[in-house]
């Protein structure tokens, strides 16, 4: 049988839709299957693999994306979608694929139909249309830093008619250059359109109604990066809580200072990862501060995990059934930590209201909540009980050949 080559596009703005192609990458069958991984190179430390092929691929910079979040202007102009068309369409015409998988590679929403290659986008339910629960909720933006939260939030809705078109007028006009139609001002749509979507989350968090036959719930797509414990860490006290605090690739390194400030001395071990980020010199013999961690071994060891409420450490840490504290700044970390709230599993903190004092005060409550714990070690449960070559290796075994 002939083996089925499937082309992963890692858009590598932020670790997390790197690490997704990664996993998937890793589940498929060498026997069956043929597998590339296109990336930008800012991440090659973790492209290595025995089965899937690394290829170069152009993305801008995290730092460009983390300033237009911030500023809430839109990520992608017309000129980098067409760019990213063009080496869509060379690394299709290349690679012949027979299943295109990406991770926030917005062009593929033309791409990959221009090349009629079928398209499974990867991304998370509570962007679908299809979501149960459809609100959007306020991010940071410059105004919520000195405008009380209540004023803001009323602002913030009063321009969601104007700012949500602005956002998807790019792709949109991608589209129509090449004969297909506009999405008009749905922003879902803009960030889910493909000819398949794998949701990579718990359905039970995070429901889906209606959800159409050509989609898929994987549940969550978990990645660690391969490296191995650190020495450091047999040093740390069992007899202490230990929490996990790690704000990602898209976190605000001025956020985890402050985070890191706040609960520094507050009795417990704390793990660190800066993921870069240059973070305050604390000789402290309680805290071990890493630029990257295997982070399943570090949520195994923790009692609570601190992140910037994104969904891939707050899955990681709920599938170690380890409660998660989300300071959360961009919409979708907010989208997500609803669900994580909603299940009773985590609490969610605004980065831009960041108070030292309360911040040491929930953790402590965290800490020694039990109903949460147990919310949590649930979740957990249930998410080990659905492992993810089951769920990918099951759509690719629906698709037609």
């Amino acid at each position: 049988m002939t083996k089925r080559r499937i082309l992963f596009f890692a858009e590598a703005v932020t670790l997390a839709h790197v690490a997704r192609p990664i996993a998937l990458a890793a589940t498929l069958d060498p026997e069956r299957y043929v597998s590339f991984l296109a990336c930008d190179a800012r991440y090659s430390r973790f492209m290595a693999s025995d089965t899937t092929q690394a290829l170069p691929l152009h993305s801008i910079s995290s730092a460009q994306f983390l300033k237009s979040l911030a500023r809430g202007s839109p990520v992608y102009d017309l000129a980098t979608l067409r760019d990213y068309l063009r080496e869509d369409l060379a690394l299709i015409d290349r690679i012949q694929p027979d299943l295109i998988v990406g991770d926030f590679r917005l062009s593929l929403s033309v791409g990959a139909r221009l090349a009629g290659v079928p398209y499974a986008a990867v991304t998370n339910a509570y962007w679908s249309p299809h979501y149960r629960h459809r609100s959007f909720p306020m991010p940071v933006l410059p105004m919520t830093r000195v405008v009380p939260v209540a004023l803001a939030r009323s602002l913030f809705q009063m321009a969601q008619p104007l700012a949500f078109p602005l956002h998807c007028r790019p792709l949109n006009r991608l589209r129509t250059e090449n004969g297909l139609a506009s999405f008009g001002s749905d922003l879902r749509k803009i960030y889910t359109d493909a000819d398949h979507r794998l949701y990579a989350d718990d359905p039970d968090m995070f429901p889906l109604d209606g959800l159409p036959a050509t989609d898929c719930h994987l549940g969550p797509v978990l990645w660690s990066p391969p490296m191995s414990v650190p020495d450091a860490w047999k040093a740390i006290d069992a007899s202490r809580p230990t929490v996990y605090l790690t704000l990602g690739s898209s976190g605000s390194v001025d956020t985890a200072r402050k985070v890191l400030e706040a609960v520094a001395d507050a009795g417990m071990n704390l793990i660190v990862a800066s993921a870069g980020a240059s973070l305050p010199s604390l000789r402290h013999p309680r805290i071990f501060v890493s630029d990257f961690v295997p982070g399943n071994a570090a949520v195994a060891l923790s009692q609570l995990v601190i992140c910037n409420g994104g969904s891939p450490t707050s899955q990681q840490a709920l599938a170690a059934g380890v409660p998660v504290l989300g300071i959360a700044g961009n919409m979708d970390q907010f989208l997500n930590m609803e669900g994580v709230v909603r299940a009773g599993a985590g609490c969610v903190l605004r980065a831009d209201r960041i108070d030292h004092a309360a911040l040491a005060g929930r953790v402590e409550a965290m800490l020694a909540d039990a109903p949460m714990r147990e919310a949590a070690r649930s979740i957990g449960q249930r998410i080990r009980g659905k492992p993810l070559n089951a769920a990918f290796g099951g759509f690719l075994d629906g698709l037609p050949r």
